[in-house]
């Protein structure tokens, strides 16, 4: 690797970390000595070629895949994720391609899946019944929160939904339970231009918030409209960290391609 490539020192401002990450399919190997660095308050837009490896680091790095060798670090301090689990009790949500929402339940009920509140008193601790008032209540304050007023009936199945909506539902449960990070994968992959606006401008209200983001994406207008910092992956490890106003479309392009080595003036700080 390059010494232009080569990535800068975790400081204090990384909240979220990863050094010499590999992970070996049989003689396949998905990532090769990988680093990531995401800093508080950033949109970390994480771009490269189909089969470079990118989607494997960021799977390693939220507990959906157990890397064979590396660190990571979660405020500076080194973490084990065995299970995708461990990654949202540590404060890392992912909000993946597919949303992972029930179609059949509501809203409310997509928001609090797996997290119910139970009552209070013997109703709730022995027969286990949900407070529904209350998660109804919760869920229309988060979706508030970060303007999705277009949802009027927090009770509508999700399946009722237009394609924007529901990508809103994954990206506000994730942003309420995620207190250090939020991963985003290819979160307007499957939207029209006017619902990928609307994804667009949650993701900057979410980030306006303090939430540090990454961003998963092969739309590079996207990525280069709201990222803070690019992440360019290539061949199972981290080529370069590129600043979005130093540098252009075709210059990312060029980057993940191998047509082009990394400049000092396209870098990121």
């Amino acid at each position: 690797m390059s010494a232009l490539a080569k990535p800068a020192a975790a400081g204090p401002q990384t909240v979220l970390a990863a050094r010499g990450l590999v992970k070996r399919y049989g003689k396949v190997v998905a990532i090769d000595n990988a680093d990531f660095d995401l800093r508080a308050g950033e949109i970390l837009a994480v771009i490269g070629d189909n089969g470079a490896g990118k989607s494997t680091m960021i799977k390693a790095v939220s507990g959906a895949v157990r890397p064979d060798a590396g660190e990571i670090r979660l405020d500076n301090q080194p973490i084990v994720f065995p299970n995708p689990q461990a990654a949202r009790d540590a404060g890392i949500e992912t909000v993946y391609q597919q949303l992972a929402l029930s179609p059949a339940l509501s809203i409310a009920d997509n928001m609090f899946l797996g997290r119910e509140i139970r009552r209070a008193g013997p109703a709730g601790q022995y027969l286990r019944m949900l407070d529904k008032p209350r998660m109804r209540k919760v869920a229309r304050e988060k979706l508030n929160d970060l303007g999705l007023m277009t949802i009027q009936n927090i009770d509508q199945p999700v399946e009722t939904l237009s394609g924007g909506q529901r990508q809103g539902v994954a990206v506000a449960r994730a942003a309420a339970f995620g207190s250090k990070v939020l991963i985003l994968d290819e979160p307007t992959a499957a939207l029209g231009v006017k619902e990928s606006r609307k994804v667009l401008d949650l993701i900057l209200e979410v980030r306006s918030r303090g939430l540090p983001i990454v961003l998963i994406s092969h739309n590079m207008p996207h990525v280069f409209e709201i990222a803070d910092r690019i992440h360019i992956h290539r061949l199972g490890r981290r080529l370069c960290v590129i600043d979005p106003k130093s540098a252009s479309m075709s210059d990312a392009v060029a980057l993940m391609t191998g047509a082009k080595a990394p400049e000092t003036s396209m870098l990121a700080a």
